[in-house]
């Protein structure tokens, strides 16, 4: 038990009784919020180092880009892609152009985005590659998070994900993270792809090692692969790049959005690739009622424009190094590792000491916010709009807890 018990009893007690217990969230009743700050239901203020697993990457209620909603709720919200909207390729031009790539075909969820990737990929291989009918494989990496479907989680390595929930969907291989022999003895004939978070996130933030997504783009290559780049977590700003695998000097064939695509108002995601891949697709193969609706659309487009300054991108590169280097100070004090880029961090408490969920409990009677993972590791993502002096409250409140 911790302060926060005693808080909005009644609130807390209705989600329990009202809904499946798929979360175990702090014992916090959110009510208000704006920029890096949340406010409880009793007024309360916390700092948010979570923001949405970075599906807030630019806070809460960004002016520009609640503006941009409120203009679209105020015109048209819903087509459906039976007809063209006119927010439709304005969003699907300018994402192109941010990743470098010649089509977008925008959905909701990341999950639905990762589900793209696999039908898209599969339809390539027999359409493209030649891959025998139902003989497509696709290469993954151990301790991934690519989100909870039934085809997902048939590659997870996670327990909690996958277990109870088969029978599983075939056609996955699994090598270990950061391991480019594994991945390169794994790579067959009938391999379509390799599908990777440039940065694994949910498994608490593990960088990989230097030069491995360089080797993993020069075997795709070589092997007719195609290099999908899942950065529903780790891009648009988040790692001080517009995309985390940037910091490898590669591009992939294709890449995976979400999250911070919806600005924190609505869910949006994409896939983007070349004419070459996501040509593959004909009507009526694939689709969503809500995918690329205009509300998601005229959003999408206000991000996009946030990200084309740069100025996202530099703030997570410049504040994620007074982050660093102040969460690496407290390693031997309570911290056996940090591990991250920009603004999102893995730190791994000594387990003599808490818990994850102890430390982001004992954190929230602070006020920060923030979110464990795998016993005692827990891992830090503040909003891009997060100030200096926020970093060093929230680094400070931390150093306490120990």
């Amino acid at each position: 038990m911790t302060d926060l018990d005693s808080r909005t009893p009644g609130a807390l007690a209705d989600a329990e009784r009202w809904t499946a217990h798929n979360y175990h969230p702090l014992p916090v009743v959110i009510a208000d919020a704006e920029g890096a700050w949340v406010t409880d239901v009793d007024g309360k203020r916390y700092l948010d180092f979570l923001a949405g697993y970075s599906a807030l990457n630019f806070g809460h209620r960004h002016p520009g880009l609640i503006a941009a909603a409120h203009a679209q709720l105020d015109r048209l919200t819903l087509t459906s892609r039976a007809f063209v909207h006119d927010q439709f390729a304005t969003f699907c031009h300018s994402l192109a152009q941010l990743c470098g790539k010649d089509l977008v075909l925008p959905m909701n969820t990341g999950a639905e985005a990762v589900e793209t990737g696999i039908k898209v990929a599969r339809k390539w291989g027999y359409q493209v590659k030649g891959v025998p009918d139902g003989q497509a494989e696709i290469v993954v990496a151990a301790g991934n998070f690519h989100g909870r479907t039934t085809t997902i989680i048939s590659f997870s390595t996670d327990p909690e994900a996958r277990n109870d929930f088969g029978p599983y969907t075939p056609g996955f291989t699994i090598v270990p993270y950061g391991d480019l022999d594994a991945l390169t003895a794994a790579v067959g004939p009938n391999t379509v792809a390799v599908l990777l978070e440039p940065i694994q996130g949910e498994a608490g933030v593990l960088v990989p090692p230097t030069g491995y997504f360089a080797g993993v783009r020069t075997l795709c290559t070589a092997q007719n692969v195609l290099l999908i780049a899942d950065e529903i977590q780790s891009g648009l700003g988040r790692t001080g790049k517009t995309f985390a695998i940037e910091h490898e000097g590669v591009v992939p064939d294709m890449y995976l959005l979400g999250k911070a695509l919806g600005g924190g108002i609505v869910p949006v995601s994409a896939v983007a690739a070349d004419r070459a891949i996501l040509g593959v697709l004909k009507p009526g193969e694939h689709g969503s009622t809500f995918g690329g609706n205009p509300l998601a659309c005229a959003v999408g487009t206000e991000v996009v424009r946030l990200l084309e300054t740069g100025e996202f991108q530099q703030r997570s590169a410049d504040l994620g190094t007074r982050l660093h280097t102040q969460l690496n100070a407290l390693i031997g004090h309570g911290i056996d590792a940090v591990r991250g880029r920009g603004l999102w961090a893995g730190v791994d408490i000594d387990p003599a000491r808490l818990s994850g969920r102890q430390a982001v409990e004992r954190l929230a009677d602070r006020g920060i916010l923030a979110k464990d993972t795998h016993g005692s590791t827990i891992r830090l993502a503040p909003p891009l709009v997060v100030t200096p002096e926020e970093i060093d409250h929230a680094v400070a409140q931390l150093a306490a807890i120990l």
